[in-house]
């Protein structure tokens, strides 16, 4: 994908400028073959929405999955030393080593669905500062991650599936849904590792006096991100425009990823309008957080892994949806009467 690499909000600001829309012509040939194919008219529920959904965003009536792409962004937090995370930051560099050697449920799911898995590894020896003391990254830094996580789209792909590692970042989810969104901060912090009883109340604690502490310079959305997000947060706003951009649909993973993607909506509604989220998440907050940016995931497992695991097996659907409209007969073809001839 040609574009210009952002170093400064201002730049991600311009994108937002030239966002394309969804292809109506494409997605009404879509829904002509649709009604003429031998089943009752809606009888596929969700799946035909998904293919409305793939050729709206992909530009064509015979839109594809051929070629899924699952980015996996890696970073780590100084807020952990607050003590919020059941884990300790050596997990985060950890699991990156287990996705490479092939270990982790994340590389299951991608083969089941032919999937190419790409890791992203952003500055583990350095964490973010510890944004309950300050802010978690400069403008440049902020703008810089989200740079890197467009570097995940290109023209070989045509579904992109996001998702994250990093210990602690359900805590920075927490506090970014918080800062757009409003609540307290018990509305929006769960358990993410493990965490319980009094060390569930302390993560509360410090994503409560965290968004109170930047309140007053949480000017606008891109500043809620950089000043209480994380490198791998910004990289997958990053993506999603880009996949924008590129024509490229998204699945959106589970509370982290979604709270990430809710900047972009904040920041301009219809961001997401190419993303459909792919699971809701057993963390308490995913549900209120889909229904503040207008999502119905597509799965409800009680999932809770991250590692993008949701949106890579939400892929299966996708392949469904495309598989049943492009594959299936038409009345005609077919010699079945259709009920308008009745």
């Amino acid at each position: 994908m040609a574009q210009e690499i952002p170093s400064r909000f201002d730049d991600i600001r311009k994108i937002f400028d030239h966002l394309p829309g969804p292809d109506l012509g494409a997605a009404s040939l879509v829904a002509q073959r649709e009604a003429q194919l031998t089943k009752p008219a809606g009888s596929l529920g969700r799946l035909e929405a998904i293919t409305d959904w793939m050729a709206k965003w992909q530009g064509t009536a015979s839109p594809r999955a051929d070629h899924p792409r699952v980015a996996v962004f890696a970073a780590n937090h100084g807020v952990c030393d607050q003590g919020v995370s059941a884990f300790p930051q050596a997990v985060t560099q950890q699991m990156v080593a287990n996705f490479l050697n092939q270990g982790a449920a994340v590389n299951q799911l991608c083969a089941l669905v032919d999937a190419d898995l790409r890791v992203y590894e952003m500055q583990l020896d350095q964490p973010t500062k510890d944004f309950s003391l300050e802010p978690a990254m400069s403008e440049e830094e902020c703008a810089h991650a989200m740079a890197y996580g467009m570097m995940a789209v290109d023209d070989e792909i045509d579904i992109l599936c996001l998702g994250e590692m990093g210990i602690g970042n359900t805590t920075a989810a927490a506090a970014l849904a918080l800062a757009l969104f409003g609540g307290t901060a018990a509305d929006w912090t769960g358990a993410g590792t493990g965490v319980a009883g009094a060390d569930l109340q302390r993560k509360t604690d410090v994503v409560q006096r965290s968004v109170e502490l930047h309140k007053p310079e949480m000017s606008d959305p891109l500043e809620i991100l950089r000043r209480v997000g994380g490198r791998e947060l910004a990289a997958i706003c990053g993506a999603i425009l880009a996949a924008r951009m590129a024509q490229v649909p998204v699945l959106l993973d589970g509370f982290i990823c979604t709270a990430a993607a809710a900047v972009l909506e904040k920041a301009q509604s219809g961001a997401l309008d190419h993303c459909m989220v792919a699971h809701q998440s057993a963390e308490q907050a995913h549900a209120n957080l889909c229904e503040a940016i207008g999502k119905r995931p597509l799965l409800q497992l009680d999932m809770r892994l991250g590692e993008a695991s949701g949106a890579t097996l939400a892929v299966a659907l996708v392949k469904a949806a495309l598989a049943t409209h492009q594959g299936m007969a038409t009345f005609d073809e077919a010699a079945v009467s259709n009920r308008d001839e009745a």
